[in-house]
């Protein structure tokens, strides 16, 4: 093997390396429950995703026994326990009626006499380590106080004496909740990886990630105070489509910008379009003809022009719009009442930004560098298998999410 066949065999490795694991854990994951105080007794509502469930290595095989199951396996890991005592389930878990995006159980725990109030969550720790679980505790005047939870946090501790704290302690939480909701949200870091893929100056970098910043921040408020909520598998679908139109796009500018890849995606897209109108898959057939005009606009648009990186912020804003969509989604779960959703809302949102900002400045130098060192020959190369690996995940991504 040549050294120039050696080198781009690394290339490739790396690639798909880089975006192997993603693709592998498909997407974030993150549970909720509910916990009512009623003396000494809690009622828990638990919900969670299809996604989820069949993590678990037992549940495909599991049939009609799967709700018996599945049910006692959350009553399981989902525990409560005043001091050294555990609290004992008195009513065991049921399955509630809810839509097909989600599964939910209620139960009845008893607890011992005392104040020092423990609750615990185990779901998911060997099936996804990265799991992030919501839990929400009401007391009997209306008050109420939420905390995530993690593998590395999995016990919340509270004094059932005194209730709550004052509104707004959990600010803390909703960021924690908001980096790892990035750092575990793996399309919306390919997302990223994909835009700055090509480098370029740090104020072109900026201007990109300013875009997107502004683009989700935006849907993530209209989503989460009831102004826009598209339906969530749809903006799943069209966050792994738009993780695939950016990895075509940088494709397509290493390539010298070839007039025929821009007619194949508006041709694809024209295509996915007419499916939709016929009742195959999940996005709204004027939602992908809107896209194809828009992809067919675009990069006609950039083929006239000597920088793409100015256009290419236009871009993340637009697609940022979907993703906010997509962040949304973990805040209108947790069911928040409407004095907490505007704190809950900034510090979630801070938390997503402050985890973008790490990726990106982690990730820029990086490229940089590596283009400083290899003086420009490996550039090209990286590109275009890094995003040829970027494009399989994102059409990947889109076509199980839309017709999976």
């Amino acid at each position: 093997m040549t050294a120039r066949r050696r080198r781009r065999a690394l290339v490739t490795l790396l690639a798909l390396l880089f975006v192997a694991a993603p693709a592998a854990a498909h997407e974030r994951t993150v549970s909720f429950s509910t916990w009512e105080v009623i003396g000494p007794r809690l009622r828990v509502t638990a919900r969670l995703t299809p996604l989820d469930v069949s993590r678990l290595p037992w549940a495909a095989a599991a049939g009609r026994e799967l709700d018996a199951r599945l049910g006692g396996y959350l009553a399981e890991r989902l525990s409560a326990r005043v001091g050294d005592a555990p609290c004992a389930v008195t009513r065991p878990p049921r399955r509630l009626a809810t839509g097909a995006d989600r599964l939910a159980f209620d139960w009845e725990l008893t607890c011992p006499p005392g104040a020092a109030l423990q609750l615990r969550s185990d779901l998911l720790r060997e099936e996804a380590p990265s799991h992030l679980h919501f839990a929400r505790v009401r007391y009997p005047d209306g008050a109420a106080r939420e905390r995530v939870l993690s593998a590395a946090a999995p016990v919340w501790s509270l004094d059932a004496a005194t209730g709550p704290a004052p509104i707004g302690e959990s600010l803390r939480d909703f960021i924690v909740l908001g980096v790892e909701h990035i750092l575990t949200g793996y399309d919306h870091l390919v997302f990223l990886l994909a835009l700055v893929l090509l480098g370029g100056r740090l104020g072109d970098v900026v201007r990109i990630i300013t875009g997107f910043t502004l683009a989700h921040s935006l849907t993530l408020a209209l989503a989460v105070f009831g102004i826009a909520r598209p339906p969530a598998g749809a903006i799943e679908a069209l966050i792994g489509l738009s993780i695939a139109l950016v990895a075509a796009e940088n494709l397509w500018l290493a390539a010298a910008r070839p007039p025929a890849v821009r007619y194949a995606i508006a041709a694809a897209l024209l295509l996915a379009a007419a499916a939709a109108a016929a009742g195959v898959g999940g996005v709204p057939a004027v939602t992908l003809l809107g896209l194809a005009l828009f992809a067919g606009c675009y990069f006609a648009l950039l083929a006239r022009v000597a920088r793409p990186a100015p256009l290419r912020a236009a871009v993340a804003f637009v697609f940022g719009l979907v993703h906010g969509f997509g962040f949304a989604g973990v805040l209108l779960e947790a069911e928040l009442p409407g004095e907490r959703l505007a704190r809950a809302l900034f510090g979630f949102n801070l938390g997503v930004e402050l985890g973008q900002v790490a990726c990106v400045l982690l990730l820029w130098p990086l490229l940089q560098r590596a283009w400083r060192v290899a003086d420009g020959r490996w550039q090209r190369p990286i590109v275009e298998y890094a995003s040829a690996a970027i494009l399989a995940v994102g059409v990947f991504w889109f076509v199980e999410r839309a017709y999976g």
